[in-house]
């Protein structure tokens, strides 16, 4: 092999890579959305291949939700238990510090009727919540954005302040996760037509 044909066998290897990082964005954002207007079962297909092609994928954004924490969120609003388990499990052991891994893992467990185990989860995910917004908070650039009236965090302290039974505690932390999730979006618009800007993306960074 020339000097010339490695150039170019290597050329096309990073175009490659970019253009599989560039599907796997696409395709989490698409399960993102689908989630977020209540179309479980099309997340459901948009980050099954997603996390196919890329199981250690974050959104490249100020909080990085894993794919796998998206897509063990989508099983559970499908109905999927098994699956939303094993998923939700895998995405605590690659990052310990995703809150919607823990919180949906939570909801995962009390409704397999691991009580304990799964009451637990879902506070350790709500209590991360509130200290990653509050963390946020503290930055004088971009905090001013995030959670600007402190609702979710509210939110939050209410529900772990609360004698709440299963049930309710599965409602509250599904409302809670949705919240969170759409709050990664709106933070980032805001603060996006506030420096004049389309969006910025809260200091995260992308492939």
């Amino acid at each position: 092999m020339t000097l010339a044909d490695l150039f170019v066998a290597i050329f096309f290897s990073v175009l490659l890579f970019i253009s599989g990082c560039s599907s796997v964005s696409s395709d989490v954002q698409a399960g993102r959305n689908a989630l977020q207007t209540g179309r479980a079962n099309d997340a459901v297909g948009y980050l099954t291949q997603a996390a196919a092609a890329d199981p250690n994928y974050k959104i490249p954004y100020r909080v990085q939700v894993s794919v796998l924490a998206y897509l063990g969120r989508a099983y559970l609003e499908t109905g999927k238990a098994t699956e939303a388990r094993q998923t939700l499990e895998r995405a605590v052991k690659l990052d310990n510090d995703d809150p919607l891994a823990h919180l949906y893992l939570g909801i995962a467990m009390l409704k397999a009727g691991e009580v304990e185990r799964g009451r637990k989860e879902i506070e350790v995910g709500l209590r991360a919540i509130d200290d990653t917004l509050e963390y946020i908070q503290e930055d004088r650039v971009s905090g001013f954005y995030w959670d600007p009236n402190m609702q979710i965090r509210d939110d939050v302290r209410k529900t772990l302040a609360a004698k709440l039974d299963d049930s309710q505690l599965i409602m509250a932390g599904d409302r809670i996760g949705a919240q969170f999730d759409e709050e990664i979006d709106k933070a980032r618009r805001d603060e996006g037509r506030g420096r004049g800007g389309g969006g910025g993306d809260g200091g995260g960074g992308g492939m």
